[in-house]
């Protein structure tokens, strides 16, 4: 959650005396903090939040998660329209793309979010303070208010949940009030469909925003400087998603970096070269998207002052029960190790608020799941060939294409397929990758066999719905266990 002024709407702040004392009090009011809050509310914990935003739901809520899948909703659906609509039989002329409406219902849903955040403060009795927090003591938070005066919340325990922003990147100065060079938050406010699009990483996020734009006619580049997109993925998924991502109309620069960029009133020149050093080229864009990672939030914090140390990477240094060196300061989230995803934020924090009631709070970072959100999306949960490989783990793998499955066919979204790796002696499953339809909602069915211990041949005698997408799932499981799926 990067400290930014934003116009302040919504729901008031509720708040509270200066010499009451919390059980809890969590800095940031996105993901992570918010979740935790309303955990912390419902074990019985007198809780506050503390957040400077006009809205509640931080990064994710205001200007990322959210808004961003809007966008790539619409655009799908208007994409939908304009190619894939006569496959169905279903004529329709002159299609056209309302961005301003487009917009407008990605603000609704952005509003409809954050104010029912603030409505289930009010249910749970959760106070939140409005104001930007920082650590004073080991017990005390001050928090600098809106109308430009201080307070000092006293708290047994206090949980630092900041989340993260956009990481920068020295040759292309973000600057989203001018629209040329933007960032992941000023990539959702583009007021006309440019012409020419560079995105700088090949990241999710990038990838995300390129698939929204490239659907509206855009023609974009991703520059990346590895020599593969989403690095960590599964390297056969990976060139798959590539190569579905460049049928769709995506270029990519791999290896190379950008070095340099001249904005003017007109568009952005992008002066680039080999990752390894080389002759250089320039390209023009109408908008450079900056998608080269994010990093935590954790300035004016009084993370120094207080001592609390952070590693190289900027990340809050905890213990396995999330806790600081001070032991009544707990931190969660993108602040801390492990992958920057709202949902491990929500489980971090909600696991906080359960050590600090007494209870047995705890969060396996190997089952948690990634999910990019564009056409097919992309999903995975566990270990990689490549990391089995690098490990040593000898492992059997099965897969099987969505081409094959009855449902996919019928809905016309064969792209992609399902993936599974599992153990050679034991076949517990280690690891799942889909790339196709509906994937995002398809891993959980491999999360919950993760967590469990399942193995491959476990999931193959689930009995599957037919005709369903979810079958799959089972004839993936039988590849792995049995050798062979049966539609395959």
């Amino acid at each position: 959650m990067a400290r930014q002024r934003v116009a302040r709407v919504g729901v008031r702040a509720m708040s509270s005396s200066a010499d009451e004392e919390y059980d809890v009090v969590f800095i940031g009011g996105g993901p992570g903090g918010y979740f935790g809050a309303i955990k912390a509310s419902q074990l019985g914990l007198k809780t506050a939040c503390v957040e400077g935003r006009g809205k509640l739901g931080g990064t994710c809520l205001n200007v990322g998660c959210i808004p961003s899948k809007a966008l790539l909703e619409s655009t799908h659906h208007y994409h939908m329209a304009k190619h894939d609509f006569a496959d169905h039989g279903i004529a329709v002329a002159d299609v056209k793309i309302d961005l301003d409406k487009l917009q407008e219902k990605k603000r609704e849903v952005v509003e409809g979010l954050t104010g029912g955040i603030a409505g289930l403060f009010k249910k749970y009795k959760t106070t939140w303070v409005q104001g930007w927090g920082k650590i004073i003591s080991a017990n005390e938070v001050s928090v600098a208010l809106e109308d430009g005066n201080n307070k000092t919340i006293k708290a047994k325990n206090i949980v630092i949940a900041t989340g993260s922003e956009p990481a920068p990147l020295p040759p292309c100065p973000v600057d989203n009030a001018k629209k040329r060079i933007v960032d992941s938050t000023g990539a959702l406010e583009i007021d006309t469909i440019p012409e020419k699009l560079v995105v700088v990483g090949g990241g999710v996020i990038g990838l995300e925003m390129a698939s929204v734009w490239a659907r509206l006619g855009t023609e974009v580049t991703v520059v990346e400087f590895l020599d593969k997109i989403c690095p960590g993925m599964d390297g056969e998924i990976v060139k798959t998603f590539q190569r579905t991502l460049q049928k769709q109309g995506l270029k990519f620069k791999m290896k190379t970096k950008v070095t340099g960029t001249e904005v003017s009133d007109t568009g952005v020149k992008v002066t680039m070269e080999p990752s390894s050093g080389g002759d250089s080229e320039t390209i023009d864009a109408d908008v450079v998207l900056v998608a080269t990672g994010r990093r935590p939030y954790t300035q004016g914090l009084g993370l120094e002052e207080m001592g609390i140390p952070m590693d190289k990477a900027g990340r809050v240094e905890v213990d396995d029960h999330f806790r600081t060196n001070i032991p009544s300061i707990y931190a969660g989230g993108d602040v801390i190790k492990g992958p920057m995803l709202a949902h491990k934020a929500e489980h971090d924090c909600a696991a906080i608020a359960e050590i600090i009631s007494g209870k047995a709070g705890h969060v396996n970072y190997d089952t948690v799941p990634g999910v990019i959100y564009t056409s097919p999306e992309v999903a995975a949960v566990g270990a990689t060939e490549e990391q089995l490989k690098e490990q040593g783990i000898a492992y059997k793998k099965g897969k099987f294409n969505y081409v094959a499955n009855s449902r996919a066919r019928a809905i016309r979204q064969t792209e992609g397929f399902v993936k599974f790796l599992a153990d050679k002696e034991t076949d517990r499953l280690l690891g799942a990758h889909i790339i196709g339809p509906n994937a995002g909602e398809a891993i959980a069915e491999a999360v919950i066999a993760l967590e469990y211990g399942a193995s491959a041949e476990d999931l193959a005698r689930v009995c599957h719905p037919h005709p369903c997408l979810s079958e799959a799932i089972g004839e993936t499981a039988m590849a792995t266990a049995f050798g062979q799926p049966i539609h395959s």
